[in-house]
């Protein structure tokens, strides 16, 4: 599909066909793909759990106040970051390139993130959110539809996926097969009160 086209028949797709599956290689063209998003640094800080356990997903969709997509949804990714990616073995990012650019990029990583958690963080945050976009526009390439949550209760879902210590869960994404339509867009503000040329 045209990325283009992807982007305007993208929606957040409520109501999802729970008979329909996803196959072992479909989920891993999926990843795949997903995996070539950019990171700072080349740092590639996420974590992505994805499930397309029944019982897993239940225990999703209860953590995500009994909203049904996770349950329905033929799969579902939990978007995390491990917040010292930036610290393990960090000249490994740049495992194709010469070593003095790989000790360059260690020191610049060393230099933003070691005393700074809010740079982590914020770092972590932007990743999933450009994964996320990622992993909505291969699905729809995939025939398949999307739906980005935020809306779950984080502790308990962090239990139910085993979040390490040092990791937070940015969002979660469910994919699937839609069931009718999905509700018209709420409506977009005119691009000339969200764009600017140079500055505001």
């Amino acid at each position: 599909m045209d990325v283009f086209e992807a982007l305007k028949t993208r929606r957040a797709v409520k109501k999802f066909d729970p008979s329909h599956k996803m196959s072992t290689d479909e989920i891993k063209t999926l990843l795949e793909h997903v995996i070539l998003s950019p990171t700072s640094y080349n740092q590639q800080n996420w974590r992505f759990i994805f499930t397309t356990e029944q019982e897993i997903k239940n225990k999703i969709s209860i953590a995500a106040k009994d909203q049904p997509q996770p349950k329905d949804g033929s799969l579902v990714i939990v978007l995390c970051a491990d917040l010292d990616a930036w610290n393990k073995d960090p000249t490994r990012y740049w495992m194709h390139h010469p070593p003095e650019r790989r000790e360059l990029v260690k020191k610049s990583l060393e230099v933003k993130y070691s005393n700074n958690p809010q740079n982590i963080r914020d770092e972590a945050i932007r990743s999933c959110s450009i994964a996320a976009q990622s992993i909505m526009l291969a699905a729809k390439h995939m025939n398949l539809d999307s739906c980005p949550m935020i809306g779950f209760d984080y502790e308990k879902l962090a239990e139910i996926i085993k979040l390490p210590e040092n990791h937070i869960i940015a969002l979660m994404v469910v994919i699937g097969k839609r069931i009718g339509e999905p509700m018209s867009r709420g409506g977009q503000l005119p691009l000339d009160e969200v764009a600017f040329e140079n500055s505001f």
